[in-house]
């Protein structure tokens, strides 16, 4: 009780304020839509669409430099917006130099974990960035990119129709198609019969 009652406590504090941010990613572990909203309010970007969500463990070097669209979805991946080997060359050479640029993420994008996009870079609507991936350049509009650097290596639309057509297979389709909220995680029982299909006998917790 008083765990639950200090976590309201924290959230509210946090998503009003902006501070005990790092108590709150804690104790509360906000789920990325929740995240997207203290973002939107305390994280500095340049501009922000709506229904975006945003894994606690993404990192924008330079916030002011960051502009998402709408429905832009990040799962622990980086913006950066410099170049940090400037500061080393100045020094080392003396010579006047700078290298920073906005990311900009249109909307309907999906930027998957430890993926990278480097200053300047735009990724186009309806993309998708995939895992490890690291951003050099633009990103066009329908693409899913992959790769260091990343290159295209298919389309959305593409990726798409082999996803619809894997899960028309699936013995939990009407379970995902009973759901009211598709960002909500899997509850027990659709979490259940995925293990059973992957692994047989589920285990019991603890065992």
């Amino acid at each position: 009780m008083m765990r639950r009652i200090l976590s309201h406590a924290v959230r509210a504090i946090a998503l009003r304020t902006g501070r005990l941010s790092g108590l709150y990613r804690r104790l509360c572990q906000p789920a990325g839509q929740e995240w997207a909203q203290f973002v939107r309010r305390h994280g500095n970007l340049h501009a922000m669409g709506d229904g975006c969500v945003i894994q606690t463990n993404v990192t924008f070097t330079d916030p002011s430099f960051v502009q998402l669209g709408h429905n832009v979805h990040l799962s622990g991946c980086t913006l950066f917006g410099h170049d940090g080997s400037v500061n080393m060359l100045t020094v080392a050479t003396g010579k006047t130099l700078d290298r920073v640029g906005p990311v900009v993420v249109h909307d309907n994008v999906f930027i998957g974990h430890q993926a990278i996009v480097m200053p300047g870079v735009t990724v186009g609507s309806m993309s998708i960035v995939a895992a490890g991936s690291v951003v050099t350049r633009d990103v066009p509009a329908g693409v899913v990119v992959g790769g260091c650097p990343a290159r295209v290596i298919g389309t959305t639309e593409a990726y798409m129709a082999r996803l619809e057509s894997q899960t028309a297979d699936l013995p939990w389709l009407n379970a995902l198609r009973r759901r009211c909220d598709p960002l909500a995680p899997a509850d027990d029982a659709l979490q259940t019969t995925r293990l059973q299909h992957f692994f047989g006998q589920v285990r019991p917790t603890g065992a």
